[in-house]
């Protein structure tokens, strides 16, 4: 029409003021068509950006769910290994925590010892260490695989693995007892442990007199390794000498004691 209007104006068919508005009506018409692309193209803009947000959230719900599938299929608790149900420490119904101990399964063909030891002789134990334990059906071979660091009730836990064969009749929680070689000694002269005696001493024993079995002077003794219920003597004494390894803290006054 602004167009049109253009050459009528020129030849004087309309007057210029008519021709002005409507020039201004389609400056007006510009504007208003520049301002409504540019709302389309940030309305775009916010469109992308919800999507994003939406998506976001999408992500997120779609983590939950699969945390909330895992956390429910950890409901139904499954043993870590395949063996004989023990034990239930729980009752059907019962709120438990995490980390709550629900059941005990045991492997019978799969076992270890458990040594309560002296915490005065636990500091010659080392992993490692060749052990014979006691099944009362039969000796079994195994190894020193864990030494407990704490001491409870005066003894020392000591985990051992068992390496030879399982006698009929072994079973969890079975009472047992063990030996643990901490050393080998060859040529050793050695008498059984005295009251008193403590590895790498010296002490007073009496011994009894050769030619008089009835008597006994007392003599130094040097005492070196020691086990549960023997000792090596360093010095002092020889072979077939006997000795007195009871307490004789009452005689110790004396030189000589005679046997009634």
């Amino acid at each position: 029409q602004a167009e049109a209007e253009a050459d009528l104006v020129k030849k004087g068919v309309i007057p210029a003021i008519t021709y002005k508005r409507t020039e201004l009506n389609r400056d007006q018409l510009k504007l208003k068509v520049a301002i409504e692309i540019e709302r389309m193209q940030n309305f775009a803009h916010t469109i992308d950006a919800q999507l994003a947000a939406s998506r976001a959230r999408l992500a997120q719900l779609d983590n939950t769910l699969q945390l909330r599938v895992r956390q429910a299929g950890a409901l139904q608790v499954k043993a870590g290994i395949s063996g004989v149900l023990q034990q239930i420490a729980i009752e059907e119904g019962q709120q438990v925590t995490a980390g709550m101990n629900l059941a005990r399964v045991a492997r019978p063909d799969l076992l270890m010892a458990q040594l309560k030891v002296p915490e005065t002789q636990a500091k010659d134990i080392s992993i490692g260490l060749i052990v014979k334990v006691d099944t009362r059906n039969g000796i079994v071979a195994g190894t020193v695989a864990r030494i407990d660091p704490a001491v409870q009730a005066g003894t020392v836990q000591v985990d051992v693995e068992l390496t030879g064969a399982l006698p009929v009749g072994a079973r969890p929680d079975l009472s047992v007892d063990g030996v643990i070689e901490i050393a080998s000694l060859s040529n050793v002269l050695y008498v059984g442990r005295p009251a008193t005696g403590q590895p790498q001493s010296t002490i007073s024993l009496f011994k009894l007199r050769s030619d008089d079995a009835t008597q006994a002077d007392r003599t130094e003794v040097r005492l070196g390794r020691a086990s549960v219920s023997v000792i090596e003597v360093t010095g002092g004494l020889n072979v077939g000498d006997k000795v007195i390894l009871s307490d004789t803290s009452d005689f110790d006054r004396f030189q000589r004691v005679r046997l009634k």
